[in-house]
């Protein structure tokens, strides 16, 4: 399955990019209105343009409505100085209000556009409310594109949504864009950054910050691509990096899609080691629970009795930081999960909290899980580990406090002049933590912090020097054949 090169950066671009008068936002009284009239009755291939540097509070959502129509920002900016559509209608007593910024799912938005803007969802700490994302594509639809996107802050439960319209959305590209925070870690109150429910959809080059729910969240999907993603928590405790788990829309079809070359980075030691220590205190305990799901019951247990994820690949993604589970593989058919690694520091932590199951056994931490009792026909590297019982994975919770999380670094650390950490390969072994506040097991390599840093920031940098290239040439979905074991 191929994927189009939807980089329009040719000299028309450019000449749009320069020329393209924008609309100001004043008088706000009337924004919401005269943006929506202006999508309404300008036809196809009509850009809204908006200004750099302003915000936008609309308090509807704006509607394309009309093939190969796009919003931006004047001149195509890609930091700060991108427009900004605040969400801004009212929030109502029953939990429901305003969530959303822009609606591209409308029966004639074949090729729609949304780059280069920002979007400031404002639930401000507020519990989330009943909608949906802050920016919502796809439907019925071909051919989109979202890239150069900041969307954060979402009042509903996701940042980006790609929508299944009648399973008949298409080859949607979402790339380079960046996303989060979202949601709280509070229980229920959780976002997440990109869900995409879009067959031969692609997933690219975005960097997701603070998701609470998943970091990339893939309802089925079938010949979808994710690939070179960045997923790292700060302040919140995430409870899945990319979640292949869901029965709905497609009934668990995962047949044809590709998560690859992904970094997931878990929660990591404040400050910086003192001699030859290699963990530390989080000040917000902040890990994330499982870095890749695979299959309903590692997340909703027995609710959707034998139905399986299936059909999917998982190939060759890192690991870093703190976790519960690194990969975690239950109920599932068809899969190949090879050559994930953990690099840097990492460790493997958390107890059953109070939504465990109580006669249901929660696995240890560790690395990478597998459920033998419910996974089939699957191709899987050598290290995982066989559990009993691999229901509901996410019930676990923190250490409060201690020394446990590894010292290391993220995408937003400063730089060093440090070469990067190399790769542990997927039968390395790790050295085990213990603890005294419940099932906790530790797995660090020998890198030193310093050597993350500079791995990091080094891999942010490649992919935001890519993001501004020209690309021509498509990806494919094939070259994964392993001799692995067979289950």
């Amino acid at each position: 399955m191929e994927h189009r090169s939807l980089h329009r950066l040719d000299s028309s671009y450019q000449r749009r990019a320069a020329s393209s008068s924008c609309i100001s936002p004043d008088p706000t009284s009337n924004l919401t209105a005269r943006l929506n009239q202006m999508l309404n009755s300008s036809g196809s291939g009509f850009i809204l343009s908006l200004c750099p540097g302003q915000q936008y509070p609309i308090t509807a959502p704006l509607l394309l409505t009309s093939p190969n129509q796009e919003i931006s920002t004047q001149g195509y900016p890609t930091g700060s100085d991108r427009a900004t559509l605040v969400v801004s209608g009212p929030v109502f007593s029953n939990g429901t209000g305003h969530t959303t910024a822009v609606d591209g799912t409308c029966a004639n938005c074949d090729g729609v556009t949304l780059r280069n803007i920002q979007v400031n969802g404002t639930r401000l700490g507020a519990p989330p409310l009943n909608g949906d994302a802050n920016i919502v594509m796809g439907g019925s639809n071909s051919n989109q594109v979202i890239e150069y996107v900041h969307s954060f802050d979402p009042r509903g439960w996701s940042c980006l949504h790609i929508d299944e319209g009648n399973l008949t959305c298409n080859n949607v590209t979402v790339q380079n864009n960046d996303i989060g925070p979202a949601g709280s870690d509070l229980f229920q109150q959780w976002a997440d950054g990109i869900s995409v429910a879009c067959r031969n959809s692609l997933v690219r080059n975005n960097m997701i910050n603070n998701p609470t729910d998943g970091g990339i969240v893939l309802f089925g999907s079938p010949g979808t691509l994710v690939e070179n993603n960045t997923i790292w928590v700060e302040t919140n405790t995430l409870l899945g990096g990319i979640n292949m788990v869901d029965v709905t829309p497609f009934n668990g079809n995962y047949s044809g899609v590709v998560v690859t070359n992904n970094t997931i980075a878990g929660g990591f030691a404040n400050g910086t080691p003192s001699g030859s220590q290699t963990l530390g205190t989080n000040s917000d305990d902040v890990i994330i629970k499982i870095g890749i799901a695979i299959g309903p019951r590692t997340w909703f247990g027995t609710e959707y009795g034998n139905n399986v994820s299936q059909g999917g690949t998982v190939l060759g993604n890192q690991l870093t930081g703190a976790f519960s589970y690194g990969i975690a593989m239950s109920s599932a058919k068809n899969f190949t999960v090879e050559n994930n690694v953990l690099i840097g520091n990492t460790s493997f932590i958390g107890a059953r909290g109070p939504n465990c199951t109580a006669n249901d056994p929660t696995p240890s931490p560790a690395p990478f899980v597998i459920d033998l009792n419910t996974t089939t026909q699957s191709t899987t590297q050598s290290n995982f580990t066989s559990v009993a019982d691999g229901d509901s994975l996410t019930c676990v919770l923190p250490p409060a406090g201690g020394d446990y999380w590894p010292f290391g670094g993220n995408p937003n650390s400063p730089s060093s002049s440090s070469s990067p950490s190399s790769s542990s390969s997927p039968s390395s072994s790790h050295s085990n933590v213990g603890t005294t506040v419940g099932i906790i097991l530790g797995s660090i390599a020998a890198v030193v912090a310093v050597a993350v840093f500079a791995w990091f920031v080094r891999k942010w940098a490649i992919k935001r020097a890519e993001a501004r290239k020209v690309i021509n040439s498509t990806r494919q979905h094939s070259g994964y054949v392993r001799n692995k074991e067979q289950f």
